[in-house]
């Protein structure tokens, strides 16, 4: 029986022929997440794109699900296991690595503070400001996104990269240094910097603990972009309440949305933004993201291992 796939991918229309020519034997089907029926997952043997959890539950035939994200944690445990599983990771790469150095850099220059006073109408010098020139960054997360902005801020003049995973295979671009994660405790008082762009894991989960925020510097920035359950947030309202950090930026939350009663709304030097670094935001990372499932269907139909398989 030939392939059925379920193409849930945000397509052009001649995006769509080269998904056909690649499966030429394959029934291809096409369906926003919104749009996707129960009766095309029940045919389903191939799912591509950001379906609802629940939905795969109705894929009986499924061989192979391609994320459109880089992080599948919400899906794993939905699998089974005899489905491979492959994300989109490093098609955001440069997306988040650029809304994390704009937040830095607001941060830096004190533009939070100056839209309030713009906002009450108020003309008055905020104070001292910083520079990345000559900055110690650290990079919880050497994966794609922790590279780029990591080699984004070498651009700027940062003194020293320093990148945490959980193995260490070799040298990351960008980083003059790649320790394991273990090192962090250590490593935490030189940063400047400190960007979580971490997976979900049992072991991820508040990473970013109460200890470990007192281990930072009382001027160092934090930058959060990876998962929401990587940072203890009850203690860095609590730390930075009391004027330790010089700021912080959180793209991401536990849960999302943040509740409207969360004390981290009413910290003045604190940037929050809706989860929205990356994504199909950008045209790039679009194409990137399809150019990837494109090439992965190719190597399906051919029989070649497919990139970023997720081990389970």
């Amino acid at each position: 029986m030939p392939d059925v796939i379920l193409n849930m991918l945000p397509l052009r229309g001649e995006e769509k022929t080269a998904f056909e020519a690649a499966a030429p034997q394959a029934v291809h089907l096409y369906a926003g997440r919104r749009t996707a029926t129960p009766e095309q997952f029940a045919q389903a043997t191939i799912v591509m794109g950001w379906p609802r959890v629940e939905m795969l539950a109705q894929a009986p035939h499924l061989r192979w699900f391609h994320c459109m994200w880089a992080g599948t944690d919400w899906y794993e445990n939905a699998l089974p296991p005899s489905v491979l599983l492959t994300s989109s990771a490093g098609t955001s790469s440069q997306s988040v690595a650029e809304h994390m150095l704009s937040c830095l850099l607001a941060l830096y220059r004190k533009l939070p503070q100056c839209r309030d006073q713009q906002r009450a109408h108020v003309w008055s010098d905020v104070g001292s400001m910083k520079s990345l020139a000559g900055a110690t960054v650290l990079v919880a997360g050497a994966g794609h996104v922790g590279s780029a902005f990591a080699q984004l801020c070498k651009a700027l003049g940062a003194e020293c990269a320093i990148g945490l995973k959980r193995t260490v295979g070799g040298p990351v671009p960008g980083f003059d240094q790649v320790f394991p994660t273990g090192r962090a405790d250590e490593l935490l008082p030189r940063a400047d910097v400190v960007a979580l762009v971490m997976p979900h894991s049992p072991e991820t989960v508040h990473f970013m603990n109460r200890e470990r925020l007192e281990r930072l510097k009382d001027d160092a920035v934090l930058l959060s972009a990876g998962r929401g359950t990587v940072l203890d947030q009850e203690a860095l309202a609590e730390v930075m309440g009391r004027g330790k950090l010089w700021g912080a930026a959180l793209d991401v939350t536990d849960p999302e949305p943040l509740p409207a009663d969360s004390p981290l709304w009413e910290i003045p030097n604190l940037l929050i933004t809706p989860h929205v670094a990356g994504g199909m935001r950008l045209e790039s990372s679009r194409r990137c993201c399809i150019e990837l499932a494109l090439d992965n269907l190719r190597r399906y139909v051919s029989g070649e291992p497919l990139r970023n398989l997720v081990a389970r």
